[in-house]
C-alpha cells in the first residue's frame, strides 16, 4: 500500500481525499493544515488521526510515501521542494508554481530525488479527454493547427485566497486559465510555445454587490479584498506553426457562464467543452459525430479520481506520469509569457 499524506485541506482537497480513501492501492495516513479547526474537523470527517500543522513535521513521518499538495499557489514550490527532498512522490496542485523560476527548481528537485511529481492538470483524466486523445494519437484529426478556449464566468469571484495576488499569483489566468491552455496544448502534441500576446482587465472587481445570483466563494472570503484581473485574454503561438487563442474571466457582462475548447486540423475537428464531438468528413460529404458514452461531458469526480489512481500507479508500478513537471514548467512559462505581455502592452518571445 502507498502511504499517503496530504497537505491542505481546504475545499479542492476533498477531491484528493475521497479517491485516496476508496483507493485499494493507497492509505490516506496524514493530513496537514495551518488552520487547527479546519484540520480537525476533517480529521475527524476522513478518520484520519496523524495530524500536522507543520508540513515539515509531516515530512519527516517515514512511514509517508507520497504526498498530494492542496495548498495556496505561492506555497506549491517550496513545498514540493521539501517533499521531493524528503524522499516522497509528489502530485501538486495545478498550476505548479507561480513563476517559471520556482517550476524550474520542483523540476531540478523532481530529477535529483528520482520520485514521481505529477503536475494536477485534471482536465488530462477526463474520460471524455482520454477518449478523444485517442482518436487524436491515431491521427483522426490529423495536423491539429489552431485551437480556441473560453472558460467565462459573469459573476465567479471565489474571494479569499483567489483574489489576493500574493497567495495566488493572479486571477482567473491563473485559475481557470491553467486548465483551458493545458489542455489544448496537450491535445495539440504539446508543441514548444515560441510567442505570446495578452492581455488583462480590472474593470468590474468582484461584483459582490450583485443580488439573486450565487456562485461559490472560498471559506475566506471577504468583499473586501480583491486584486486580481477580471478578465484575461491570450494568443499563443507554437513552433509548428499552431496558435492557441484563450480567454477567462471571473466576471464579466456576459449573458451566462460559458466554457467552450475546440480543436481544429487538417483531417477533422473536435470539442471537449461543453461536450465531447468530433467533426470529419466522408465521401465528399461532412460529419457531426457524437461518441457514445456514459457521459459527454467533463466529470470533474470521476476526472480526480482517474489522477489519483493514475499517480498511485506511478509511484508503486514505476508508471510513466501522463502530466509530468516537464509539462508543468512549459505552462508556467505560458502563463508569465501572458502576464508579462499584458503588463508591458507587447508580445513575449519564448
Amino acid at each position: 500500500m502507498l502511504k499517503v499524506g496530504v497537505i491542505g485541506v481546504g475545499s479542492i482537497s476533498e477531491f484528493h481525499i475521497k479517491p485516496y480513501l476508496e483507493s485499494e492501492q493507497a492509505d490516506l495516513i496524514a493530513l496537514c493544515d495551518i488552520n487547527q479547526n479546519r484540520l480537525n474537523e476533517k480529521g475527524e470527517l476522513y478518520g484520519v488521526t496523524q495530524l500536522y500543522n507543520d508540513y515539515q513535521q509531516l515530512l519527516q513521518n517515514d512511514e509517508i510515501d507520497a504526498v498530494s499538495i492542496c495548498t495556496w499557489n505561492n506555497t506549491h514550490a517550496k513545498i514540493a521542494v521539501a517533499a521531493l527532498e524528503a524522499g516522497k512522490h509528489v502530485l501538486v496542485e495545478k498550476p505548479l508554481s507561480m513563476t517559471t523560476e520556482e517550476a524550474l527548481a520542483i523540476e531540478a528537485a523532481a530529477k535529483k530525488s528520482g520520485k514521481v511529481l505529477q503536475v494536477g492538470f485534471v482536465r488530462r483524466h477526463g474520460d471524455n479527454a482520454k477518449l478523444l486523445k485517442t482518436f487524436i494519437d491515431n491521427d483522426e484529426l490529423g495536423e491539429i493547427y489552431y485551437a480556441k478556449a473560453s472558460c467565462l464566468r459573469r459573476l465567479g469571484n471565489p474571494g479569499g485566497w483567489f483574489s489576493n495576488i500574493s497567495k495566488s499569483g493572479g486571477g482567473p489566468l491563473i485559475d481557470l486559465g491553467v486548465h483551458m491552455i493545458d489542455i489544448c496544448w496537450y491535445m495539440m502534441g504539446k508543441p514548444r510555445p515560441v510567442s505570446v500576446s495578452g492581455n488583462t482587465y480590472s474593470k468590474l472587481g468582484n461584483r459582490s454587490h450583485i443580488e439573486n445570483l450565487s456562485f461559490y466563494k472560498a471559506a475566506d472570503y471577504d468583499p473586501t479584498l480583491n486584486d486580481v484581473e477580471d478578465l484575461t485574454n491570450a494568443l499563443i503561438r507554437f513552433e509548428n506553426g499552431a496558435s492557441l487563442l484563450v480567454d477567462v474571466s471571473f466576471t464579466l457582462q456576459a449573458k451566462k457562464d460559458e466554457v467552450n475548447v475546440k480543436l481544429y486540423g487538417d483531417k477533422g475537428g473536435a470539442e471537449i467543452e461543453p461536450e465531447l464531438s468530433l467533426v470529419t468528413e466522408k465521401h465528399n460529404t461532412i460529419l457531426n459525430v457524437t461518441p457514445q458514452l456514459d457521459t459527454l461531458k467533463f466529470d470533474v469526480h470521476k476526472a480526480f479520481v482517474n489522477e489519483i489512481n493514475h499517480f498511485v500507479a506511478c509511484c508503486k508500478d514505476g508508471k510513466e506520469t501522463i502530466a509530468p513537471v516537464a509539462d508543468g514548467v512549459q505552462v508556467m512559462k505560458m502563463l508569465n509569457a501572458v502576464y508579462e505581455s499584458a503588463e508591458n502592452g507587447k508580445e513575449v518571445y519564448l
